[in-house]
């Protein structure tokens, strides 16, 4: 799908906690300046009415008629049927709201809802990490494609998508992808949500220094700790980073095991990937031991970190051998060197989770 060249317009939305940011794309690019209002998530009502005029506004402001409305909508949720559960950042969510429907009897327009590590992954999968690592591919001689793309988004939690082959992978119950329920290797009685997250990073530096949570720093000025650019303790901040690797790699291993693709990193934790992605690739590449005592790898292939130089240059070499079919004088090619690369957000977060919404838009439209 190349959503660049589509001349549809979407209505779209950044929904957060406090603001929503209404917005429409066109060919990939916003059309509109973005329209910020308040959330009113303790007030059902105003909520709601907020939705349907920011809606409107942004709907006024277009020069042609959208064809859909697409976005991200914290959940639980049932995606497919629009319905938002019980929200803790925005509690006036409670016992299932038929958000979508909603929206759709008052616009007379398709209205698609996702979760944001879904379309997060969708969008770099679409015109992000996936294409740009497949075109290096190409560039550098080898054969080797990869169809399959994980997203992880740290921030605020710990997110997920998964996309096959070009589709968003959401399940049978439209919960596909929600890493943030695995088991913290760490902390086992915790999710690892409890160690890939911002709370995570300040627990961890509060608890090396002896202060209370409430009083930790900003995961910002852990990192400008860690990086000796402001006075702290320096151990504990690097401890703070080297867990959430430690953890968000055991769990993307377990996630690795089942779907076999690249992994791409979003969120506002992103920034922080030199104190990180190395111990993450490293927990990825780690080995478990037989009751014998013998070591073998974790997972069957081999990961690489995409963002330093030389894991990347290792990770593009094709290792393909001309073998003999037994009985003929046929050859065929063969690569034994099975690899999968772990790096950064190429479109921003918050773009990929946009291109994500648009291009899932068009793909239902399409469908139907």
């Amino acid at each position: 799908m190349n959503v660049f060249n589509d001349r549809r317009t979407v209505l779209t939305l950044d929904a957060g906690g406090t603001n929503f940011a209404f917005g429409a794309m066109r060919g990939g690019e916003e059309v509109v300046e973005p329209l910020v209002m308040p959330s009113h998530g303790h007030d059902l009502e105003r909520c709601l009415a907020t939705l349907r005029e920011g809606f409107r506004e942004i709907q006024s402001r277009l020069a042609e008629a959208p064809c859909a409305i697409s976005f991200a909508f914290p959940g639980p949720a049932d995606y497919p049927a629009g319905i938002i559960g019980n929200l803790a950042n925005l509690p006036a969510f409670r016992g299932g709201v038929a958000l979508g429907p909603m929206l759709e009897e008052h616009f007379r327009l398709p209205t698609f809802i996702n979760n944001d590590g879904d379309l997060f992954a969708y969008g770099e999968a679409i015109a992000g990490l996936l294409p740009e690592v497949n075109r290096t591919l190409e560039e550098a001689g080898s054969p080797k494609r990869f169809r399959n793309l994980f997203g992880a988004t740290f921030g605020t939690g710990f997110g997920g998508g998964l996309v096959h082959n070009g589709q968003l992978f959401l399940g049978d119950n439209a919960a596909a992808g929600e890493i943030w329920t695995l088991r913290n290797k760490l902390d086992p009685t915790y999710t690892a949500e409890e160690g890939v997250s911002i709370r995570a990073v300040r627990r961890v530096y509060a608890s090396r220094v002896g202060l209370p949570l409430d009083l930790a720093p900003e995961p910002l000025e852990i990192f400008e700790i860690a990086q000796g650019q402001k006075p702290g303790d320096l151990a504990a901040a690097r401890a703070a980073f080297r867990r959430m690797g430690e953890v968000a790699g055991d769990a993307l291993a377990s996630v690795t095991t089942l779907f076999d693709g690249l992994v791409v990193i979003g969120g506002g934790l992103a920034g922080a990937a030199p104190l990180f992605l190395p111990w993450l690739v490293g927990e990825l590449n780690s080995c478990l031991e037989s009751p014998t005592g013998s070591r073998f790898p974790r997972l069957e292939v081999k990961a690489f970190n995409l963002e330093d130089a030389q894991e990347r240059t290792e990770f593009l070499q094709a290792e393909v051998h001309q073998i003999p079919v037994p009985g003929t004088s046929r050859l065929v090619p063969y690569d034994p060197f099975k690899r999968i690369g772990v790096g950064l957000s190429r479109l921003g977060t918050t773009r990929a989770t946009a291109i994500g919404a648009y291009a899932f838009a068009l793909a239902q439209l399409d469908k139907h």
